[in-house]
């Protein structure tokens, strides 16, 4: 899971006391926006006049990113892909890490109620936030942070994980976290710009808009 930003997103994302993430809807559209970046980094999707493209016909061996670069092929723009399918994307990484042994899973209390999930090693979130606690409030100058930290960071924030990304230090770093963000673009300018749409993107999609 070491290099599986999906994964590492929910499990920065996840809550203890919720059993499940911090929020759901806006979990649904950081673990699709990491996905995407995942395979932006390893090559697999480019930027053409602002189109998404695939590179390559091979699978990823992973069905989640396999997923995303199926809907990636009808040529559409990121903000679009972030919101396709992210319940679906959602729930198949939750269903990876619980084959991992990284999740448990039980029963909803309720007929309408979701499933409840915990974490099964602790230590794994914990030095997740670490690293990304390191890319916010180190020294490291931003071009020398491994291209996924700053990626993770630059979710957290954009989602608003209170845990990972206190308010105060989203005001105090802003301009880091801007630089983090501004990496993106190097991947793909459109990619970036969805990035930092999150925030008014998770409140379309809590109003019920976006996508499914």
């Amino acid at each position: 899971m070491n290099d599986d930003l999906a994964c590492l997103m929910y499990l920065l994302a996840h809550d203890d006391a919720a059993e499940g993430p911090y929020d759901r809807s806006r979990t649904q559209l950081l673990v699709r926006a990491a996905a995407l970046i995942d395979l932006a980094l390893r090559g697999r999707l480019r930027e053409g006049g602002g189109t998404v493209t695939v590179s390559g016909t091979q699978p990823t061996g992973d069905p989640v990113l396999d997923g995303v670069l199926r809907d990636a092929a009808a040529g559409h723009g990121w903000k679009h892909l972030v919101r396709r399918h992210r319940k679906q994307t959602l729930t198949q990484v939750e269903d990876r890490l619980a084959a991992a042994g990284l999740l448990t899973v039980k029963a909803p209390r309720t007929r309408f109620g979701t499933r409840r999930l915990t974490v099964t090693d602790h230590a794994l979130p914990a030095a997740l936030r670490a690293r990304v606690s390191t890319a916010l409030y180190g020294d490291t100058p931003v071009q020398e942070i491994p291209a996924c930290d700053a990626a993770l960071l630059a979710l957290a924030a954009a989602g608003g994980i209170r845990s990972v990304v206190s308010r105060q230090g989203q005001k105090t770093f802003r301009a880091r976290i801007d630089a983090c963000t501004e990496r993106l673009a190097a991947l793909a300018p459109g990619l970036e710009n969805a990035v930092r749409a999150l925030p008014t993107t998770m409140i379309a999609a809590q109003g019920g808009m976006g996508g499914s």
